[in-house]
């Protein structure tokens, strides 16, 4: 396994290669979006509405679990789908990353 540094002005990602992964696995990412004490509530929630497509009531238990927990997997999915939507939220001021 190897890890490899991309890098986009500000952003760093680092994906993995394994030819031993299975298909499943590629499934298995999260889209985690983190707390802060500048955004407010609001923009969060129009922010996922925007850019991950949830309904308004589902971004509005995301941003309310957020606040509480620290973080929280707003998203599941590739790693090719959800880094445009975590490079979104990056330009909106939110902070967040890929889990898996």
């Amino acid at each position: 396994m190897s890890n490899i540094w991309e890098e986009k002005p500000g952003i760093q990602w680092q994906t993995r290669e394994d030819a031993d992964v299975d298909v499943l696995e590629d499934e298995a990412h999260n889209l985690i979006v983190w707390n802060d004490s500048v955004n407010t509530f609001d923009w969060v929630i129009e922010s996922l509405i925007d850019v991950c497509e949830q309904s308004p009531e589902q971004a509005e238990q995301c941003a309310l679990i957020i606040h509480h927990k620290g973080k929280y997997g707003v998203r599941k999915g590739s790693f090719d789908e959800l880094r445009p939507k975590a490079e979104a939220l990056i330009d909106r001021g939110i902070q967040a990353t890929i889990d898996y």
